[in-house]
Order: structure tokens, then C-alpha cells, then sequence
């Protein structure tokens, strides 16, 4: 029996971005089958609902609204929630898991130091970092393209926000390839209307975000993307 994840979900409470709730989201990804969904809403430098002029631990509290009233409704219908978050740099984007919220508590502008020194405290901390979306092109993001090979564990080489213009995946799959890094697939979900573009599915539930890591190295994730997330519904 596959188990099928969303890896890449917004929400109305942590992303500025996002139109749905993360109880909304919780329900619709269990009436489609959906074994477990990861919140990883935009962070504190990306587009975030949460207010810059807060104290820390407030920003932090509000920032995890998303995921906590996805986990509540998961709990009560069967769906696993796990918890990330979207980091941003000038237009490039970075997965973040294994990580929660006593861990963003205790490091507080951890979004306002460079990203590899960001990053390899991510690690030391035991969390994992998968580039979201590396080659997208849009023209609020500038004309760079920022690769961190050295400092990722994966790359998301099916975004379901990409579907439209196929070569920005492709070209992910090539980094990807390139630098020997595990791939995933997420939709990259901010709306009720646009779900289920792609996902991953597996042979062996997820129970922990570690888990998820062990499957994207060994290349046990199945990759799915439309029409095949549909197939199945």
C-alpha cells in the first residue's frame, strides 16, 4: 500500500501568499488520501503574514499558527502533520525540517545572519535543507539564480507551481544530477484551488521528518506530478 505526502504547503496564518487555512488544508489533503502533509510556510525573510515589528517570541507564536491548527485537525481525521519552514534569500528559497518551534524560540534572527552560516547551524541542530524550486524565474524575484550545492541535502525537482513551464524542473533535475543531490516533489500549495500538483509517495509510512530524509537519499520517494496525483484520487 503507497503512502502519499505533500512536502511543500502554505498557509493562510504563516504565508502572506496563501488563501487557506491549515485546518482547510489538513481536510482537503485527507479527503484526497493523503497519508501526511508538512507545513512550510514562508518565513520571516520571505513572504510572511506575521508583522516584522514584533517581539521575537510572538512573530515565532503567530509564524506557527498554520501548522498547529493543521496538526489539531490532522489529529482529529487521521492525517500526519509535520512541521518546516520556508527560508528565503533574494529570491531563493530553502526547505527546512526536523526542526520546531522551541528551535526557532532559542534562535532568535536566525533570518538575518548569511545563509551558510544559517545553514550549517540548521545542520548542527539536526535539521535538513531541500532547495525548493531552484531555477524558478518570475520577475519579482530579480535576474539571479543562487545555487548552494554544498549546503542542501536535496532539491525539489517536481514543483507543482512549475508544471507550466516544465524546463525550470528540468533544470533542477540536472543540479540535481550534478552535484549527486537526492530529489523530491512537492506542489508548493497556497490555495484550496490549486492542490495536488505533485507529491511523493512512498512504500513505507513516514513517521518523522528523518524519516523522510532516509527515503530522499536512498531514491525511495516516488515523485508524483498531474496527471498521476489525480490517477489516484
Amino acid at each position: 500500500m503507497p503512502y502519499r505526502y505533500e512536502t511543500h504547503l502554505h498557509t493562510a496564518e504563516g504565508s502572506k501568499c496563501a488563501t487557506a487555512s491549515g485546518a482547510e488544508m489538513a481536510r482537503a489533503h485527507r479527503e484526497k488520501g493523503y497519508t501526511g502533509i508538512f507545513v512550510t510556510d514562508h518565513f520571516f525573510n520571505g513572504n510572511t503574514a506575521v508583522p516584522q515589528d514584533l517581539p521575537w517570541r510572538e512573530r515565532v507564536e503567530l509564524f506557527c499558527r498554520g501548522y498547529e491548527n493543521a496538526r489539531e485537525e490532522g489529529a482529529k481525521i487521521g492525517l500526519d502533520v509535520f512541521f518546516g519552514f520556508e527560508y528565503g534569500y533574494h529570491g531563493a528559497d530553502f526547505l527546512v525540517y526536523n526542526l520546531d518551534k522551541e528551535w526557532l524560540l532559542a534562535h532568535e534572527d536566525i533570518d538575518r545572519i548569511p545563509p551558510e552560516e544559517a545553514f550549517a547551524q540548521i545542520h548542527r541542530d539536526g535539521g535538513f535543507i531541500v532547495h525548493a524550486h531552484p531555477f524558478r524565474e518570475a520577475d519579482y524575484l530579480g535576474r539571479r539564480i543562487q545555487l548552494f550545492p554544498k549546503d542542501v541535502d536535496g532539491v525539489e525537482t517536481v514543483n507543482g507551481g512549475q508544471l507550466k513551464s516544465p524546463w525550470m524542473n528540468e533544470r533542477a533535475a540536472v543540479y540535481a544530477k550534478m552535484y549527486d543531490l537526492p530529489v523530491t516533489a512537492g506542489s508548493d500549495s497556497h490555495h484550496l484551488s490549486a492542490l495536488f500538483r505533485s507529491s511523493v509517495e512512498t512504500q513505507e509510512p513516514i513517521e518523522t521528518p528523518g524519516d523522510y530524509l532516509k527515503r530522499m537519499r536512498e531514491g525511495r520517494l516516488k515523485l508524483l506530478e498531474e496527471p498521476d496525483c489525480f490517477s489516484r484520487n
